[in-house]
């Protein structure tokens, strides 16, 4: 499939309308970023079915689950959660410390097709726009999501740990 302009994207919330039926795509785009993360040498992150339909149903529930679309009436390519904090999981930072104690925002599970270029940049500029103070976490081996938040300039403040105990490596990026 010949990847597209960022100019088409369009972000959108998902509603709990659409949920069901957009389920079997979203699902897909979760396998297709998968299966980009393996053949790029990052072989344990996102697996054991994670994430699962019902932590993509949570997060449209609760209205932190977003699209990304072709255009305003187009495809769904990606997808991202976008949420205010406190984000549990960020109450320990070993090796470092944020950048501020201020509310901040996260973003979770950005995943695409790899349809569109520029999904990733976009996301995130299109989130600081809205926030201005952003927290993400990447694993070790996502050599792509960590290139991206150092080349638009999130800075690196340590480690925290998810659910199931395992390392992830912490950004913030704040607008002053």
């Amino acid at each position: 499939m010949p990847r597209e302009n960022s100019e088409t994207i369009h972000i959108r919330k998902c509603t709990a309308d659409e949920a069901g039926l957009l389920m079997p795509r979203l699902i897909g785009i979760f396998d297709a970023a998968r299966a980009y993360m393996r053949k790029n040498g990052n072989m344990t992150q996102w697996t054991g079915g994670y994430p699962s339909e019902k932590v993509i149903m949570e997060d449209i529930l609760a209205g932190h689950f977003h699209l990304v679309c072709r255009g305003p009436d187009g495809e769904v390519a990606g997808c991202f959660c976008f949420r205010p904090s406190p984000e549990p999981n960020y109450s320990v930072i070993e090796g470092g410390q944020w950048l501020d104690d201020g509310p901040y925002w996260v973003v979770h599970r950005l995943a695409s097709d790899g349809s569109l270029r520029n999904v990733g940049e976009t996301v995130l500029g299109w989130c600081m726009e809205r926030c201005g103070n952003l927290r993400v976490d990447t694993h070790a081996d996502n050599a792509t999501m960590l290139s991206l938040l150092e080349r638009l300039g999130f800075e690196r403040c340590g480690t925290i740990y998810v659910e199931d105990g395992t390392p992830r490596t912490a950004f913030q990026k704040v607008l002053r």
